[in-house]
């Protein structure tokens, strides 16, 4: 398992907000919002607008209203109902949650700019620091045994919790310029260091040449501007080159970008279906993408949501080999419900489907090819091998 500050805060992971597949609805006087996982988008640009459903949408607004005339929380009042609805990923935001939220979604986040993992030991280990974040000015790098966070040791925890305690516990994030004591550990060395969170950036694509003329993409979030970026490595790569898109550990993001991504690779078509309440829904890719280049799409337990639309589009419609273990299996469209304190509930309206009609939620994808951690890279550029020159 694994995980990383930026998307993470403690009322997410407390809440079971897995939210990352982006479908934009209206919130209040007609502003265009996004419903992460499902997430107006951060982008102000709607994939679509699904209207209002008909019925628990407006028992959640009608309970949180209700309970403010009353005097009382009316986000704990949308909890309440959220929860006796079923309704496995829907969430609750304050209104500073939310806002919190969409900065994430638009590649703006704050925290000490560090990754983790829990390895089968049970210890949380430093698998990336971002260049010029505080965690890379105290000297901490990969490798690196996180052993306390503010006190509280990690071992054992999930590191969906160490995520949160490096953001902060309190009633919302805590914000840039506060601290953060982390005990670490390298070989036989352990010391204690204190880290001032900052606003950062994330930094979703990465992009790797390796040998036999084959670049690999990987984007660990559909944030803003992913796609571009997709496109720009695409660009710079070698016309006679081959593609690797490693999807994993993605965990979502805006579904404009999944297409945009999409549109990548493919030369317009049909990315998914979905219905709202019953009214059935396409999106499509834009014409022209690269569709020449051999491409390997490595997927995990860890591929989510917006990623794992992509992964369907690219699989069934013949582009893509995929490689790797099945993928999470959250495949629902969320709307998010403006409550009158400013709060945001965010409420399953629908499920989408590949291309070929395969519903994702609860199922996720099976690869082409299975292999583990270790063996998807090198299973992947001998695919690409096998697979020849593009033409």
């Amino acid at each position: 398992m694994s995980g990383r500050d930026p998307l993470c805060s403690p009322r997410r992971v407390r809440r079971g907000a897995a939210l990352t597949l982006v479908f934009a609805g209206v919130l209040g006087a007609g502003a265009a919002t996004g419903a992460f996982p499902g997430p107006g988008a951060p982008q102000r640009r709607a994939v679509a607008s699904p209207a209002a459903p008909a019925g628990r949408p407006e028992a959640v607004r009608e309970a949180a209203a209700a309970a403010m005339a009353a005097g009382k929380s009316p986000t704990e009042a949308a909890e309440r109902a959220v929860s006796r609805s079923g309704d496995r990923w829907a969430a609750v935001y304050s209104e500073g949650e939310y806002e919190e939220f969409q900065d994430a979604l638009d590649g703006r986040y704050t925290g000490v700019g560090l990754w983790a993992r829990q390895e089968p030991d049970g210890r949380i280990e430093v698998t990336r620091v971002r260049p010029g974040s505080p965690a890379a000015d105290a000297g901490i790098r990969a490798g690196d045994r996180l052993r306390s966070v503010d006190g509280h040791r990690t071992d054992g925890r999930p590191v969906t919790e160490v995520i949160a305690l490096l953001r902060g516990n309190g009633a919302a994030d805590a914000p840039a310029g506060t601290t953060v004591t982390l005990g670490l550990e390298r070989g036989t060395r352990a010391w204690t260091r204190t880290l001032r969170r900052a606003r950062l950036s994330t930094d979703p694509v990465t992009v790797r040449r390796l040998p036999g003329a084959v670049t690999s993409v990987k984007v660990s979030a559909f944030t803003k501007g992913s796609a571009d970026a997709v496109r720009a490595a695409l660009r710079t790569a070698p016309a006679d080159g081959r593609t690797i898109l490693d999807l994993r550990g993605n965990s979502g993001g805006l579904v404009t970008e999944a297409v945009a991504t999409a549109s990548a690779f493919l030369d317009g078509g049909l990315v998914a279906t979905y219905d709202v309440d019953g009214a059935q829904r396409a999106l499509h890719a834009d014409p022209g993408g690269d569709t020449a280049r051999p491409l390997v799409v490595l997927v995990d337990g860890g591929t989510m949501s917006a990623a794992e639309l992509l992964t369907g589009a690219l699989q069934d419609r013949g582009r893509a080999v995929v490689i790797g273990t099945r993928t999470f299996g959250k495949g629902s469209v969320q709307m998010p419900v403006k409550l009158p304190d400013g709060s945001v509930a965010e409420l399953t309206v629908g499920h989408y489907r590949t291309p070929s009609g395969h519903t994702v939620d609860g199922r996720g994808i099976t690869p082409d090819l299975e292999a583990g951690p270790e063996q998807a890279l090198p299973r992947a550029r001998t695919v690409l091998t096998g697979l020849g020159d593009p033409s």
